[in-house]
């Protein structure tokens, strides 16, 4: 969902709660009081983000749109107020992109380029080769979409089956690990399983993929419209980049576009400009038909051109022989067992424990934004390991969980040895294990290794800082589910 700025800054379309310290105010609400209010939160904002306050940093930007929200009830310059309120959206969503892309590694791990950002606004040449060919196709063709066959989704299809065959191949290929979850979310929301495709064009199905417009995740959310899905932020996580939850927002948000609109090609188009763009398109040509719109050119370049290719896209995907498609391998369903954490939680503990690389929890888990879990959240785990993490975690207390580590000691490894390892005092691990009887260890012998986890500190800054123990919560049982 890349919206151009004009398209989602419909401000009648837009449902934002004013903080509690603008709601506050008894300043008479007059268009320019709200304005100045919002640049003062959003100069705020800029200085709490310099110093690397990002939480407060988001109120202050939060606040600011609020302010300018009220602004904008009757300003005394409609073009005027809706230019600004773009540049400090704009501003806002480069500075969310640029503290994702400017953290340490180890705080937030690779985001991924958006697949079609540098073709969705070009058009390619019809081969009249194979126009009588998809004519054939469509109208033989089984679909919860309707398709059409004109000059530009044929444009598509010619690329597709061409000089952008790799990334349709990719698409279809990383498809196969998602393709059963999200068909089971479009039955249960009514929404055509066709629509795929859309997360195909949007992200290549890359749950971390992060577009210019600052739109993330699979289903490529910006942060106002997955707010408005369910698709919360905090400092740990960010659930547009939870693959099942996002498509549960997309299949709703789609659903509810085409409730709006009355037509699934107006739905997807309103999916990636916003709806208030659709709604002024159709209200100043009178027609309520995406390809009217698309001809007297009232769209912006990237939606008209990203309907024909979410077409193209299905056509092919419906004769993959016809189009060198049917010797794919989809990678497999994604399966996982799920634990509930009790405590903040570091993904190198969990590696202890299960064996695993970071790298590979990281993949399981793709919304978190730190190599840290935070308490109560839902942990995806390989499967058949969720019982054996749940149990061992029970060993380290549950204050502890942020910053140790677990190691099992090696045949003839000696305590010394293990010290040295972790550039521990021998004295540190014989305390915090309980070792009172002695310092031999047993193969396979579980060993706490306290203070052994940081957080790396995001670039630029003055380097690891020391971790601060997690609030100690209530002690209570990990939950195990398996899906």
């Amino acid at each position: 969902m890349r919206y151009g700025l004009a398209g989602f800054l419909i401000l009648t379309s837009l449902t934002l709660t004013l903080s509690p310290s603008l709601r506050a105010q008894s300043v008479p609400a007059t268009s320019d009081w709200w304005t100045q209010q919002a640049g003062d939160r959003l100069q705020a904002g800029r200085k709490y983000f310099q110093d690397g306050n990002y939480g407060q940093a988001r109120v202050e930007f939060d606040a600011a749109i609020d302010a300018m929200m009220k602004a904008g009830v009757n300003p005394p310059d409609r073009v005027a107020f809706e230019s600004r309120m773009e540049d400090m959206v704009e501003t806002i969503y480069r500075f969310d992109l640029g503290r994702l892309e400017a953290t340490g590694p180890e705080v937030v791990p690779g985001f991924d380029k958006t697949p079609l950002e540098d073709i969705v606004e070009m058009t390619f040449p019809v081969d009249p080769r194979i126009k009588e060919t998809v004519e054939s196709q469509v109208t033989s063709v089984s679909s919860g979409l309707p398709l059409t066959v004109n000059d530009t989704v044929l444009g598509y299809v010619n690329y597709f089956s061409n000089r952008g065959h790799k990334t349709i191949e990719f698409g279809l290929t990383r498809a196969g690990r998602y393709r059963d979850m999200i068909t089971r979310i479009f039955t249960e929301e009514g929404v055509p399983v066709e629509l795929i495709h859309l997360a195909q064009a949007e992200s290549g199905f890359m749950p971390r993929a992060i577009s210019r417009a600052a739109a993330a995740g699979m289903w490529q959310f910006v942060k106002f419209r997955g707010n408005e899905y369910g698709l919360k932020q905090s400092a740990y996580t960010d659930d547009r980049l939870d693959p099942e939850m996002a498509t549960r927002a997309a299949a709703r948000h789609l659903r509810d576009l085409y409730n709006e609109f009355g037509d699934w090609y107006l739905a997807i188009a309103a999916y990636n400009c916003g709806p208030g763009t659709i709604e002024r398109a159709v209200e100043r040509t009178g027609y309520a038909d995406f390809w009217e719109l698309y001809n007297r050119r009232v769209l912006p370049n990237e939606t008209a051109n990203y309907v024909p290719i979410i077409l193209a896209m299905t056509l092919m995907a419906k004769y993959p022989r016809e189009y060198g498609l049917d010797g794919l391998t989809p990678e497999p369903p994604l399966e996982y067992d799920t634990i509930t954490l009790n405590a903040n939680t570091n993904l190198a503990l969990i590696g202890d424990l299960t064996g695993l690389p970071m790298t590979e929890l990281r993949a399981l888990n793709p919304s978190l934004l730190k190599n840290t879990a935070p308490a109560d959240y839902l942990l995806k785990l390989p499967v058949d390991t969720a019982l054996q993490v749940a149990r061992e975690l029970e060993m380290v207390p549950m204050e502890k969980r942020a910053t140790w580590r677990m190691y099992r000691a090696a045949a003839g490894e000696s305590l010394a040895a293990v010290a040295k390892k972790f550039n521990h005092s021998l004295a540190a691990l014989v305390q915090a294990n309980d070792l009172t009887g002695g310092t031999e260890l047993a193969e396979g012998q579980h060993l706490l290794i306290p203070e052994a986890y940081r957080e790396a500190a995001p670039a630029g800054g003055k380097g690891p800082t020391k971790a601060r123990p997690a609030r100690q919560p209530k002690q209570k049982k990990a939950v195990v589910a398996k899906r």
